[in-house]
């Protein structure tokens, strides 16, 4: 008997751990949401943040009820966002040239006549990062 009852003590202590940890998850993305908000002032996101300090439980609640669709398409907003910085990221990173493959296409347009030794001493030092004065040369 002693074993069955410490079984059914730990189902229930599994139980109650399951909902607190639900609970902080939801609790912490209304308050992620509520700052996330950028038509809500910061005086309405005191209060929002004052009632979740002191009435926890009624506030998620409220706001879930209230204001869940637009927490919703704020969350899939800021995803995209993110999503194409990324992308954006990805994308500038993959098609930029080394600066001596910068270097080695602005010789062979000077070795072709195509740019001056002047245009080639600029495209250079913006390749390698310092600054072209007129004054260099070749």
């Amino acid at each position: 008997m002693n074993i069955l009852g410490s079984f059914w003590d730990f189902a229930v202590f599994l139980f109650w751990t399951f909902v607190f940890v639900a609970y902080l998850i939801v609790l912490f993305s209304v308050a992620a949401d509520i700052f996330r908000d950028r038509h809500l002032n910061g005086w309405l996101k005191a209060l929002w943040i004052l009632f979740l300090i002191f009435l926890p439980f009624i506030t998620v609640l409220i706001y879930v009820i209230a204001r869940g669709r637009g927490m919703a398409e704020r969350q899939v907003s800021s995803a995209e966002e993110s999503r194409q910085l990324t992308d954006s990221y990805i994308r500038n990173v993959a098609t930029s040239t080394s600066p001596s493959q910068e270097i080695g296409q602005a010789k062979q347009l000077l070795d072709a006549g195509t740019i001056t030794a002047s245009e080639f001493a600029a495209i250079k030092a913006t390749a390698m990062g310092t600054q072209y004065s007129s004054r260099d040369t070749v």
